[in-house]
């Protein structure tokens, strides 16, 4: 018998915008930098790369590419994705 896998998607598990808040924060508190660029790639998936796409400007293979984390996306470019997905960034001193 073969057993199926499919990629492990985070968002399977997370229900809210609290959640999402939280999963992107520790993302991006985290060592590696990448990582906040691949969690903002699974909230696109989750919220839909058509629509992204079309409220950002940009092409799908495009925003697939920058939110892979095999590229370093441009600052304006992770802007523009944050902005379209309607997600507050804030900062604090700790």
């Amino acid at each position: 018998m073969r057993t199926e896998i499919k990629p492990y998607n985070p968002f399977d598990f997370l229900l809210d915008d609290s959640d999402i808040g939280e999963y992107l924060t520790n993302a991006f508190m985290d060592d590696d930098p990448d990582l906040f660029i691949i969690a903002l790639g699974h909230v696109a998936r989750h919220k839909g790369f058509a629509n992204l796409a079309k409220e950002t400007g940009l092409n799908r293979e495009s925003l697939y590419k920058a939110l892979s984390g095999k590229t370093k996306p441009r600052w304006d470019t992770v802007q523009r994705i944050i902005k379209a997905m309607h997600i507050k960034v804030s900062v604090e001193a700790c």
